[in-house]
Order: C-alpha cells, then structure tokens, then sequence
C-alpha cells in the first residue's frame, strides 16, 4: 500500500517557503478521522499533509497519520452499529440516502474545485467525479424498496420455498485517489442500503474529497457508528483493516500490486474480497473509421485525467490504411493540448498526483526510448519551469510503430501515455487487444455493424464500445474486468448487490409431516 505523504507532528514551514507561504502553511485547517460519531483525532497526535499536485507550495490541509489503535476503535464502532443498522427498514435507510444525494448536489460546485485542488485533474471532470457520486447515490438507494429476492416451486407438495438477501456485515472499503468521490461512493452508497456498516480508508492523496463524501453522510442524518473513516498510511491502517477479524467484507479499487495483498490477507481469515484494479486498455480503430472522431475518442482516452483511470486508453490498434493520417492527427491534437493547474478553466490537462508518479511515468517513457522500433512521435518530458516549477506535470505522451508485445504496450502506466500499434486486420487487432494481462476496456471505432458485433464478441473485457472511447462508465451498468483486472465481482449497477448482500434460501413446509427432499419422491398420479 502506497506510503502516506510528509508526517508531521506539529506544523513546521519548509526552511526553502518565504514568510508568507510559511505563514499561509501555520493556519492550514486540520482535519480528523471520524469514528463513531465524533470528529476525532488520532491516537498519536500526528498528522500528513494534503498538498495540491499542480502547486506544491498549496498545503489543503492536515489529516490524521492513524495508528492500529484508530482504526481498531472505528471498526469496534461499527460492529456496535450493526444490529441497529440492519434492523433498520431498507426504504428507511433509502431515505437517508436519497437526502445523501440532495446534499451532494447543493454542494457539488465547492466539492469539485476541492478535488481538482487535491488531486489535480480539470473542473470539468472533478464535477464529473461528484456527478458520478450523486447519480449513484439516487440510483442506489432506490434499490431500499427493491432488494429483490425471488420464489420458486418446491420440489415437495404443501412446501414454500424463497431466497432473500441478507447483510454481509462490517465492510472495510479501500479507495483511491483518482475518482476520490465517485469510487469511495460506487461502494459506500450500495453497502449502507444493504444494511452493512463500514469503515472507509481513502487514498493518502485524496482524503479531503472522502471526507466531504463523509461529512455529508453526517448531515443526512445517518446514525453514529454506521459510517467511520480512518485516514493514513495503507501500510498500517490499510493492512490493520484488510486483516481485522471482525471485517467480514473487504472492497478494494487500487493496483494490482496492493490489490494482491489485500486479497492474500483476505483469504487468510476467509473473508470476502472484492478487488477493481488495473487496466491495459486498447482503441481499435478500422480502415472505415471516422478518422477524426477517433482521434477525439483517442485523445479523451489517453489524456483525461492525465492517464491516471483504470480505463485509460493507453492503447490504439489502428489499421495499416489509416495508420499514418490517425497518427499524424492524435499527435497534433496532443501537442495542442493546455497543460497547468486544473483550477484554469483554459486547462485541458492537469499534473499527476504525485513525485513518485512522475518518476513511474518517466520511466516508462525511458523505456520505451529504448525499445527497439518504437518512436517517440511527441511529449516525453516532465514540464518544471515557469508555471509548471512547483507542479508535478508531463507533457502529453505519444509514441507510434510500437510492437504489441513492447513493455509500454503491455504494462499499465498510469500517465499521459498512449501507444500506437498498427494492425493489418480485424482479426489481428483482437488478438493485439486480448494479449496483455488485463481484461478491463476496450473500444472500436468502425462504420461496419458486423465488424462492430464481432470486436464485441471477441474481446475478453468487462467494458466494450463501439464508436467511442474507453471511458466513460454509466452507474447503472456494472463495473468491472475480466483476468488480472479483478477477481469476478462487479461494482454499480443492480450487481453491485451482490457483493455487499449475502443470499438465504428459505424452506417453508406447512404439510404438518417430516419431508425429505430427494428422498420421498413424489410420483406424478
């Protein structure tokens, strides 16, 4: 689990800041976990820093650097709330739900410039992001007068026989910092109308737009100990949460690397796991494509968010007849691209999250420098002068004539990236598409309905598009990937139910005698 920013235990300006960031950086706001319901510092009295992507010097604000014993006396919270919450009629809890969503909107202008300030990328999306979180929450908690179960006839006479759902209990939910609203919503929102309670852990990164998610949790009325948040290091309160026995649930969203360990401390106590990790996605784009429209498509896909989404399109499989015009417009729609802080309505691309991303994505650059046949075709370098100096940002990144099987076309990462790899065929382009080890997104661009439905049917992914690009989720479909992407589950949607219930069959026999199913057969008169 990645490492929490700077600890501090009282608040110190950097000896390089001139008095007026020092004093800016004395009256930064602190902010405190929430356990039970009380806003409440940790144990230790430590704290790290929250400090904006685009501008270094920007502190947001301080957060707890919690301990083991934090985060045990937030799940003891909530195991305290558990009979009261799932006794709690589930239209009841929609209730509470629904004023979730009232208050997310009243509030959706401030809480988007707090998360591009956080994390980085544009208002647009930042609004998008809580967008996402409102539309869940209106649409989820619409299942508290759903639910659905269901009936089916019993194989013995005077004999009723039904499924319903059931709570799976305290749920631990592990959220990243590049949609630190929506996410920390897709699962949030879902286990609270099934009548689970839950300890939230957001990204180190992000946990200003967590705690908003949090806050509003609070107005709305949700009672004590139903909902907890533990900010800090994912190595200590991460693991502490991802091994406690009393957690019956784990969801995780992260990198495969981190999602592997949660799983493995998971499985160790025999609790459930529910992992959404990376991503290699591919845009496969026809001879009789629109070749404008895919750039577009290709553009969005690689750049928003700076590369930083699980869906990112980090590939393009672009068939030999258009290979050299698709190519020659993605690159100069990259290199027209307004790179800066996000905060800028004039932006279209903001930094990445952090000093060890730039180090990841640079290198990845270097690399595919160095790999045989691959050209740089534009970008490469991180942006450091002028407005940039205190930022963390790097040029949009194109590289072409890249071979499926390069590092770059294979391994997710995570930047303003993209690779072009040309293809000769429809058939060729799946087979490029499906030979990495991710199976999350994918997308064709074609004008023929029949190519359309083949892609469809032959890419091994959880998303497919036809004429569009790899992003771009709906809250009402599931989420989710195929092979190293995840273990099988998928978040939104009404499927999304079954990761945070638990199905009961129920046997009701009023024939007023013992009857043994599979053993007292009864013959058709």
């Amino acid at each position: 689990m990645a490492q929490a920013r700077k600890a501090v235990g009282r608040t110190t300006a950097k000896k390089s800041e001139g008095a007026g960031a020092a004093k800016a950086r004395l009256s930064v706001k602190t902010y405190h976990n929430y356990i039970d319901g009380e806003w409440t510092r940790a144990s230790c009295g430590e704290t790290f820093e929250n400090v904006n992507p685009a501008d270094t010097r920007d502190c947001i604000g301080r957060f707890p650097l919690s301990t083991v014993e934090d985060m045990s006396r937030a799940i003891d919270s909530a195991k305290n709330a558990a009979d009261r919450w799932r006794h709690t009629p589930a239209p009841r809890r929609a209730e509470m739900l629904f004023r979730l969503g009232e208050i997310l909107m009243r509030h959706k202008e401030r809480f988007a410039a707090e998360m591009t300030r956080e994390m980085g990328k544009v208002l647009k999306e930042t609004g998008g992001d809580v967008q996402e979180a409102i539309d869940c929450t209106y649409y989820t908690a619409g299942e508290g007068r759903r639910l659905h179960g269901f009936t089916t006839p019993a194989e013995m006479p005077s004999k009723f026989a039904m499924c319903v759902r059931q709570p799976v209990g305290l749920c631990g939910l592990i959220t990243p910092w590049n949609f630190p609203m929506a996410i920390p919503s897709w699962k949030l929102i879902p286990a609270l109308v099934c009548g689970n309670t839950v300890i939230i852990k957001p990204a180190e990164d992000t946990p200003l737009s967590t705690y908003n998610l949090v806050k509003a949790c609070e107005e709305a009325g949700i009672p004590k100990g139903v909902v907890n948040m533990v900010t800090g290091d994912g190595g200590t309160v991460g693991a502490a949460l991802a091994s406690h026995p009393a957690v019956r649930l784990i969801s995780f969203t992260g990198s495969t690397e981190t999602g592997r360990v949660v799983a493995s401390a998971c499985a160790e106590r025999n609790a459930i796991c529910s992992l959404e990790m990376g991503g290699k996605n591919v845009i496969i784009v026809m001879d009789d494509a629109d070749v404008d429209l895919a750039v577009e498509g290709a553009v969005w896909g690689a750049f928003g968010t700076s590369g930083q989404r699980c869906t990112a399109s980090s590939r393009v499989v672009v068939h030999k007849k258009v290979y050299r015009k698709f190519t020659q417009k993605l690159v100069e729609r990259a290199k027209s691209l307004r790179v800066g802080n996000g905060a800028d309505p004039q932006t279209e691309m903001g930094p990445v999250i952090n000093a060890d991303a730039v180090h990841k994505i640079l290198g990845y650059i270097e690399t595919g420098q160095r790999e045989d046949g691959a050209t740089l075709a534009t970008g490469g370098n991180r942006l450091d002068a002028g407005e940039y100096a205190h930022g963390y940002f790097i040029e949009p990144t194109v590289f072409s004539d890249v071979a499926p099987g390069m590092r770059i076309a294979q391994e997710e990462i995570f930047g303003p990236v993209t690779a072009v790899i040309p293809t000769n065929s429809l058939e060729e382009a799946v087979e490029i598409a499906n030979g990495v080890r991710y199976g999350l997104s994918a997308a064709i661009y074609t004008q023929d309905v029949n190519r359309a439905f083949r892609a469809m049917e032959e890419m091994y992914t959880g998303i497919f598009y036809v004429n569009s690009s790899t992003i771009g989720a709906e809250v009402h479909l599931p989420f989710g990937g195929t092979k190293a992407t995840g273990n099988g589950h998928r978040e939104a949607g009404t499927q999304v139910l079954d990761i945070f219930t638990e199905w009961k069959s129920v046997y009701v026999d009023y024939s007023g005698k013992l009857q043994r199913a599979q053993i007292d057969v009864v013959e058709p008169q």
